[in-house]
């Protein structure tokens, strides 16, 4: 099988500032007293991570909040860069990280159709042969023309994932993006993320919920304090699959 995301010792510091000094007054106080100067404090949010997702697999990215799962899934996306280590996504990534990342406000939903779109590389006349099934998908009908100011929070979601993957992304990336909406729109989410796997599309799923994960994924990576506390993978055994559950095989990696 040939690697579609392949990160490699991956550690990402972030610089936290205690006492920023903002105004004149202040940083003339600073030199006199010291609980008033600027302190820095380094912070590691990922530490030494890797793994390997080959093409047409699916990877769940479990853990508590703060244990950098977030923060891996932008440095795949290149949103953010790593501080060592390197990062390699073969094929076109369509990030699903945030509500409203990549979109205007001020614009209308048609409108940020084609910005979204042109931040994945397309042009307008590309666009245009989706356009219907953008709109279809994202049930949103004559609110389309909207301004996107005025959109709910699942009407954000259902714009930024029908525009997602309707551009034929060969990596998905999402964050807890598919926890907005309601029922019956997940479950048509969940749908369509299933026919393009069945196509060959890369999928990489943050979630809390490790059900969801092992509906969704081959494998698994649970993170703890920015390291890689355990690898894990989804086997299905074909005389076991009557009742429709997944049973898996937990690999352990230790890591310092």
């Amino acid at each position: 099988m040939t690697a579609a995301v392949i990160v490699d010792h991956v550690s990402k510091d972030f610089i936290l500032r205690h006492n920023r000094a903002f105004g004149i007054k202040t940083r003339f106080l600073s030199v006199f007293h010291s609980g008033k100067r600027e302190r820095r404090e380094r912070f590691q949010a990922l530490h030494d991570v890797s793994f390997t997702v080959q093409r047409g697999e699916a990877l769940g990215l479990l853990g508590p909040n703060g244990s950098g799962k977030s923060t891996l899934l932008q440095i795949i996306a290149g949103i953010l860069p790593p501080t060592s280590g390197k990062v390699v996504a073969k094929g076109r990534v369509a990030p699903l990280i945030q509500l409203g990342v990549g979109f205007n406000p001020e614009l209308t939903g048609l409108e940020n159709v084609y910005l979204n779109a042109s931040l994945y590389g397309f042009r307008n006349n590309e666009v245009k042969k989706r356009l219907d099934g953008i709109i279809a998908f994202s049930e949103l009908g004559t609110f389309i023309d909207t301004p996107l100011k005025h959109y709910s929070s699942g009407m954000q979601m259902r714009l930024g994932f029908s525009v997602a993957v309707h551009l034929d992304p060969d990596i998905l990336l999402a964050d807890e993006i598919l926890a907005v909406g309601d029922q019956s729109f997940q479950d048509k989410c969940h749908d369509k993320i299933a026919e393009l796997r069945r196509n060959g599309m890369t999928l990489i799923l943050v979630s809390h919920s490790p059900e969801q994960v092992e509906k969704f994924c081959d494998q698994f990576v649970r993170m703890e304090h920015g390291c890689v506390a355990e690898i894990g993978q989804y086997e299905q055994n074909v005389e076991e699959l009557c009742d429709g559950r997944l049973y898996y095989e937990q690999l352990t990696v230790v890591t310092e």
